[in-house]
């Protein structure tokens, strides 16, 4: 059985597990591999393990694959739907003859119609229980996305509404429009910027959940890393300044001490930064596509940190610690 405690995320009555589960490396992305090949039948046993543990809140999006990772989660899921608390995004344009992004954003309202049936066909459902905005479009003030995103709410094909990446002044605006149930945002001892730029106390002062996204630092966090060339060739992160030139050996500084302090309390360093996440009071969805992963982020969910090992960690990694962007430039 699971030790997972269920919290609010948000004010309106959403009740999830304080872990879910990423779906995104299951999928590849414009044909480029999330953190290594998948194998789909190990990543929907995966998904099965995950709902035997209480990591029923599963996360994924039209971007992943595109399309493939809806598919995918949707074939896991067959007959199991009252069992999973559901999270797709949209506003990645995705071609859909191409299965491709085409580089684009796109709010329009029309858009947004397409892709919440094309999404509900992709996994096998007839509700969302949390639809995302994956990103905002520049070209379409936020109110009018929200406001359609909540026609939705009201037709019952959605049950709560969020936000990934969203600033905090288009969430105080979205929020104005419909209540916004969460914010998706990466936060790890890694990345910190939603504290360094407020968001995250915007978050909580308007009563939104704030999901943590890649609250291992893309995997880096893990100590699996230890030279650029441990990354597969077709592995996204190679795109990514943070872990580029010197940029990369200088995080693994970091990392390497995180290592240390693991070491001394007995656990892994994923585990350690995993633990530093939930201690912050929010929801994380560490993504894995192998069930031995899963198993040990659930378990960091039982690890209690206290306030000396805290001010350790802040100390070792303390906000703005991480050299080099977290995406590449057009990103």
């Amino acid at each position: 059985m699971s030790t997972l405690q269920r919290v609010a995320l948000g004010s309106q009555g959403l009740q999830v597990p304080a872990e879910g589960l990423g779906c995104m490396g299951m999928s590849p992305i414009n044909g480029a591999a999330i953190y290594g090949a998948a194998d789909k039948a190990e990543s929907i046993a995966t998904i099965h393990r995950a709902l035997e543990l209480g990591v029923n809140l599963l996360d994924t999006a039209d971007l992943y694959g595109p399309l493939l990772n809806e598919q995918l989660v949707g074939r896991a899921i067959a007959g199991r739907r009252p069992d999973v608390i559901l999270a797709t995004k949209f506003g990645f344009e995705v071609d859909d003859q191409r299965q491709e992004w085409t580089g684009r954003l796109n709010g329009r309202p029309e858009y947004l119609r397409h892709c919440i049936d094309r999404s509900l066909r992709n996994l096998g459902t007839d509700y969302i229980d949390l639809y995302y905005l994956h990103r905002i479009d520049p070209q379409v003030p936020v109110e009018e996305t929200v406001g359609a995103m909540s026609r939705l709410v009201d037709e019952g094909k959605v049950r709560y509404l969020g936000l990934s990446e969203a600033p905090a002044d288009a969430l105080r605006r979205a929020h104005a429009v419909h209540p916004i149930t969460a914010l998706q945002t990466e936060y790890s001892l890694f990345d910190r910027t939603v504290e360094e730029a407020g968001i995250l106390a915007a978050a909580r002062e308007l009563g939104i959940g704030f999901v943590a996204y890649s609250p291992l630092g893309r995997g880096f966090l893990s100590g699996d890393i230890k030279t650029p060339d441990d990354f597969a060739a077709d592995d996204f992160r190679r795109h990514f300044p943070r872990y580029q030139g010197e940029n990369f050996y200088k995080n693994l500084e970091l990392v390497r001490k995180l290592e240390a302090l693991a070491a001394d309390k007995g656990v892994t360093a994923a585990q350690l930064a995993l633990a530093w996440v939930l201690t912050q009071g929010v929801v994380a969805i560490p993504g894995t596509k192998r069930r031995k992963y899963l198993e040990q982020n659930v378990a960091a969910a039982g690890i209690a940190l206290s306030a000396p090992e805290l001010a350790e960690l802040d100390a070792i990694m303390p906000v703005g610690s991480a050299a080099g962007a977290a995406y590449p430039t057009g990103m």
